[in-house]
């Protein structure tokens, strides 16, 4: 309750700070945040229109010249939310160590500030891809709010892991490359740009012990199939983000206090 407190006292800090970091991606350049939008209508467009119409790549069972593209991007998206927070985290306290040792502030903003900035660059990327859908007539309708818990699943547990990794990274520096070569090896272990179903049985077992394997499923099938997810399947998910997080705050309240010695 004190951090919250924490947090509400020092809201105006978190909102200039988010602000400053979306301004300062687009600073300098000539159409400024429209950059925002441009960039991930290019990513949908090549995904959708490419792959599907020009190289043909068909996605076994459906029969829409386009599913291949929008099977791509309902896992890629979130799956880009997830590691642009997570690769942040290792050095989050690393990159403000100038900030922490001179203004005597709440560390825990920092991770807050990553949420946010990171949160709103994928609500716009997000919100480009569901107009695309809407104009070819492929807006999936009101389970498209199936997203919101899955995503609530998948940020409780990369802010946990973040935090853990963020503050241990403060003390051994090797932890942010370690994680580096990780989440190269995670994406293609998690089935993004090809089903599971073109796996042999063994391959498919491996990858069911991949956390992001259901939820990212569970996306593709909003949006492929317009079905809900079943929820129940997301127990243990739900309690091992609640189990992350917890880790994460309690390293981060170990280890906080030695934080400017360090760096």
């Amino acid at each position: 309750m004190d951090r919250f407190r924490a947090l509400w006292h020092y809201r105006g800090f978190v909102i200039s700070m988010v602000a400053r970091e979306f301004r300062s991606r687009y600073l300098g350049s000539l159409l400024g945040s429209l950059w925002s939008v441009l960039n991930p209508l290019a990513m949908i467009f090549i995904y959708t229109v490419i792959f599907s119409r020009i190289m043909r790549a068909k996605l076994p069972g459906i029969d829409d010249s386009m599913a291949y593209g929008m099977y791509i991007c309902s896992g890629l998206l979130p799956w880009t939310y997830f590691i642009e927070l997570l690769s942040r985290f290792p050095n989050i306290f690393l990159d403000q160590a100038a900030l922490i040792k001179k203004v005597n502030f709440p560390r825990i903003t920092l991770p807050v500030i990553a949420f946010l900035s990171s949160t709103i660059n994928f609500l716009i990327i997000f919100g480009v891809f569901l107009v695309f859908l809407a104009v070819t007539g492929r807006f999936p309708g009101w389970v498209v709010l199936a997203f919101i818990p899955l995503l609530i699943i998948q940020q409780l547990f990369v802010i946990g892991l973040g935090i853990l990794l963020g503050s241990v990274n403060v003390f051994f520096r090797d932890v942010g490359q370690f994680l580096n070569v990780v989440l190269q090896f995670w994406f293609w272990f998690t089935p993004i740009v090809y089903p599971v179903t073109i796996l042999p049985e063994r391959a498919r077992r491996l990858i069911e012990f991949n956390p992001l394997t259901p939820l990212v499923q569970a996306y593709q099938q909003i949006i492929l199939y317009h079905q809900w997810p079943q929820w129940s399947h997301f127990i243990p998910h739900v309690a091992g983000a609640l189990l992350a997080l917890a880790a994460g705050f309690m390293v981060f309240s170990k280890l906080s206090g030695e934080m400017v010695d360090e760096l």
